[in-house]
């Protein structure tokens, strides 16, 4: 499936391409449109080692292009992919070898939450990398019960947070199960990232919720050049049009490579107007 022709036409909506190229070029023209862009080399869960070390290294080759081109641009990673399965020590060594790159491209790398399984162990790294190099963010999903007590955590290590609803099938121990639920925990802790975090990015494609969040900014006198909105690529593109012209920091996740398939269904599974999007467009060309 991920190799197939036919279904790399279907899902050039959500994914950049295969290449790097194909993420720099959409970047370039991105950019142009006054939009910056989170860079992600899909992939997730390997098995091996050298799996993890060759996906460290697209991701520092990345990084590489990204200072060279002077693109608006900076990376995301997830910590299944650099080996924390396999070896947590390797994994901790790929991530700081991306936070050191980075660092010294004047660059930022996000680390991306995956389930819930992973959340104590990437905040923990997150926050170890932080410390050391200034430049690590997190991600919070707001449909986990925990997520509260992990937002003021990381705001008190200064850690930058990017907020989502969250994409992965989660146990009710775990998570929310009402849409309505996670709507308000997610509108509550963008108030507390505008009033206390550092530069918080706030993703969703949800316009009544980042609407809200928008007025309470304008409310408690907090810049836009002190948070910016973040929305994924291909989704929801009017409205990505209309923030910026609004004078709203926008960033948009642009993924890239081979391994699409698990991104392309989580994005499918959390909207449903993304899947009659795709059925409609089946068999155009």
């Amino acid at each position: 499936m991920e190799e197939s022709p036919q279904a790399a036409a279907l899902t050039s909506r959500f994914v950049a391409g295969r290449r790097i190229e194909d993420a720099l070029g959409v970047t370039r023209r991105l950019n142009r449109q006054g939009i910056s862009t989170t860079l992600a080399y899909l992939g997730e869960s390997v098995t091996t080692l050298e799996e993890a070390q060759a996906a460290r290294d697209v991701a520092l080759d990345l990084l590489g292009h990204i200072q060279d081109q002077r693109l608006q641009a900076n990376l995301s990673v997830k910590l299944t992919q650099l080996g924390i399965d396999v070896a947590e020590a390797a994994c901790r060594e790929n991530a700081a070898a991306l936070a050191e790159k980075a660092r010294g491209a004047g660059n930022f790398i996000r680390i991306d939450m995956e389930s819930s399984a992973y959340t104590a162990r990437t905040l923990a790294l997150v926050e170890d990398l932080h410390a050391a190099y200034g430049n690590v963010g997190a991600v919070i999903q707001a449909y986990l019960h925990r997520s509260a007590q992990d937002v003021e955590d990381l705001i008190g290590r200064g850690v930058g947070v990017r907020l989502c609803k969250g994409a992965y099938a989660e146990s009710p121990e775990a998570a929310f199960a009402r849409k309505s639920e996670v709507d308000a925990c997610f509108a509550k802790l963008a108030r507390r990232l505008l009033d206390a975090g550092n530069n918080p990015a706030l993703a969703s494609h949800d316009e009544k919720l980042l609407r809200e969040a928008i007025a309470f900014a304008e409310r408690q006198g907090v810049s836009k050049a002190n948070y910016e909105i973040q929305m994924l690529y291909g989704i929801r593109r009017g409205l990505q049009a209309k923030l910026v012209a609004q004078g709203h920091r926008l960033r948009v996740y642009v993924p890239f490579g081979m391994a699409w398939y698990p991104y392309f269904m989580r994005r499918l599974a959390e909207r449903p107007a993304n899947a009659y999007f795709v059925a409609r467009n089946l068999f155009r060309r």
